[in-house]
């Protein structure tokens, strides 16, 4: 029973994942988005930023929200890769 409660405590500990204490939220407002394409675009090139861990864009509201590790990257890099995409981006404040 102790073994069996043993590897269940293991088991558990390796699935959870702790919060980053790190971790921030931003909303970009990106513009020159014309088609559906587009969304894509960005996304992928902010997802190429060490640090981001998720990228939702809105085509219709023309913004990006990004979640990234504020302790390896910041809003500007990530605005940057948008923008360097030829989306230029802007923090939403």
């Amino acid at each position: 029973m102790k073994k069996t409660l043993c590897i269940l405590a293991l088991a558990l500990s390796i699935t959870a994942q702790p919060a980053l204490a790190d971790e921030k939220r931003i909303t970009l407002d990106v513009r020159n988005m014309t088609c559906a394409l587009c969304p894509f675009t960005v996304s992928t090139a902010i997802k190429s930023v060490k640090g981001v861990h998720n990228v939702d864009v809105d085509f219709d509201a023309k913004t990006a929200t990004v979640i990234f590790d504020d302790s390896i990257t910041n809003a500007d890099t990530v605005a940057q890769a948008s923008t360097h995409a030829g989306y230029p981006a802007k923090q939403r404040m």
